[in-house]
């Protein structure tokens, strides 16, 4: 496990850009955290960090906002209303998967059963005016993440 601390917005969506930065797809990203905690706010900055630049909403009501890239696709989900895992199958979720996507997903625990493993797991939590993100690898791509996000971020 990994942890930073990051101070405001600005520096949670760095934070999300440097991610970019060390994903090799395919790859999976779930981010937990309460209500405002920023998992939007990363989500964004990866996304940036990708090289997209227009305007990055959260897909709360959509469930699924994709952006493809010339080198991969990447899929954000945001979980939050969803009423049954299994509407995750009329989105098609089988058929995002493949060797050039990356899943960024909010609120993964309502997505259980259907939803694929994650790769690192994101936690994101309240510590003040800070945001505390702790970094769990669940594979061993998920432990090549955490190791080269240790090399490009410094938590000072």
């Amino acid at each position: 496990m990994l942890e930073f601390e990051l101070i405001g917005e600005a520096q949670q969506e760095a934070f999300g850009r440097e991610i970019a930065k060390v994903l090799n797809p395919p790859c999976i990203l779930y981010l937990e955290g309460d209500l405002g905690t920023g998992k939007t706010t990363l989500a964004r900055g990866i996304l940036r960090g990708l090289g997209y630049e227009g305007r990055v909403k959260s897909p709360t009501y959509t469930l699924l906002e994709p952006y493809d890239f010339a080198a991969l696709s990447c899929y954000h989900f945001d979980l939050y209303r969803l009423s049954d895992p299994e509407e995750l199958s009329f989105l098609g979720i089988e058929d995002l998967i493949r060797e050039d996507s990356v899943f960024l997903v909010e609120w993964p625990a309502l997505g259980r059963g259907v939803l694929p493993l994650p790769d690192c797991l994101i936690e994101i939590s309240y510590r003040g005016d800070r945001r505390q993100l702790s970094l769990t690898a669940q594979s061993d791509k998920g432990i090549q993440i955490i190791n080269n996000l240790q090399k490009v971020w410094r938590n000072d």
